[in-house]
């Protein structure tokens, strides 16, 4: 590159379909070019209060604990996760991609006894098998899972394997990382204790925050530790002050401000859209998608039953350099798309089309561009 640091910095112009992060709309952008005002300003604690309420309509709960934490997805991982086990705890960690696994490591680092449940990556978590697990070993506590793993593309059923766990009085731990805004979330109703987000995915909002929400019953529990949250920073009794305070909310930590301004309208646009309408909307650019790929004889990774509208991962054709496409499609094309992760890598593309790339014409233009690719 030749240009000096002094220069300022201009981004390329990329139409994101990855993994993430997902195209952000210019209204967005513009939010968060406000004039930054104080972390405890009455305006600035007014727009917390509105963001509490929008993330609560997000998570489809009444859980007064909802809120954001300062980090991307994986820090809200670290805060759900942390503030629940404590050292010896046994924890059930469903694993079906990636990001179960990481929930694993979290939970190790935590002190936790980690009892993995494994399934094939492309498969769904089975509620069936967590249920055996749990009336197999009475010591287990809690119960994490990913509703949406990235890594594959793959739905699992939460409300069953919630209710495997309600059965057996264990707590649910959930990762929603890539859901919230693209396929359903009830966690009330579903009987979730514990779910964590990220604004990169079907929120449409830069990378840097994770909302999360604990239930009343979490809370409880966190309050009634025998030991300290290992992370002063994602203590939740403390974040909580910050963010319930009824009017005398507690300095914890400097906010985000700006990019709390960039959420806010994120999440407005996604409600002023309405729920349902963004997920029929993230539906039918996934079945143009998966049609253009029966087009040309290609494959989709995981069943029809349990495909994630918002994250398509496509079957490699025979003989294609993986990497040499996805080079091309980004430098020539101001494409990106995702590559295979673990066992995956070198076998899948990752397609996102979350947020404000679920949209009919990005799946035309990027098809456009892969066939101009492989023509060479």
């Amino acid at each position: 590159m030749n240009r000096k640091f002094t220069d300022p910095f201009l981004p390329p112009e990329r139409l994101l379909l990855g993994p993430g992060p997902s195209p952000v709309a210019p209204e967005v952008l513009k939010a968060m070019a406000h004039s930054t005002i104080g972390h405890l300003d009455p305006a600035f604690i007014g727009l917390m209060d509105e963001l509490k309420a929008m993330l609560q309509t997000c998570f489809n709960t009444k859980n007064e604990a909802t809120f954001t934490v300062a980090g991307p997805g994986s820090v809200g991982m670290d805060a759900c996760v942390l503030n629940m086990v404590e050292a010896g705890d046994k924890i059930l960690i469903a694993r079906n991609g990636v990001f179960g696994m990481r929930m694993s490591e979290v939970a190790s680092r935590g002190g936790a006894v980690v009892v993995p449940l494994d399934f094939e990556w492309g498969k769904p978590v089975e509620a069936a098998a967590v249920d055996a697990a749990l009336a197999a070993d009475k010591d287990i506590k809690f119960v994490a899972f990913v509703h949406a793993e990235t890594s594959t593309g793959v739905l699992s059923d939460a409300k069953a394997i919630a209710a495997a766990a309600a059965k057996h009085g264990a707590m649910v731990i959930m990762d929603a990382v890539t859901s919230v805004g693209g396929v359903p979330v009830k966690i009330d109703e579903w009987g979730v204790d514990v779910v964590y987000t990220g604004t990169q995915k079907c929120i449409s909002c830069p990378p840097g925050l994770s909302p999360v929400s604990f239930s009343p019953r979490a809370i409880e529990h966190i309050k009634n530790r025998k030991t300290k949250v290992l992370s002063w920073f994602l203590d939740v009794t403390q974040v909580m002050a910050y963010w319930g305070g009824e009017g005398a909310r507690a300095y914890h930590h400097t906010a985000p401000i700006n990019a709390l301004y960039g959420l806010h309208e994120a999440l407005r646009r996604v409600l002023v859209e309405g729920l349902d309408t963004a997920f029929a909307r993230h539906k039918k650019a996934h079945l143009h998608l998966v049609a253009e790929v029966k087009k040309r004889g290609w494959e989709m990774l995981v069943d029809e039953a349990y495909r994630l509208p918002q994250l398509n991962a496509i079957k490699i054709p025979a003989g294609v350099d993986d990497a040499k496409v996805r080079r091309s499609l980004l430098l020539d094309h101001n494409i990106e798309i995702g590559a295979g992760l673990g066992v995956l890598a070198g076998k899948v593309w990752r397609i996102g089309l979350m947020g404000e790339g679920a949209r009919v014409e990005h799946v035309d233009t990027l098809f456009a561009a892969l066939d101009k690719v492989l023509k060479g």
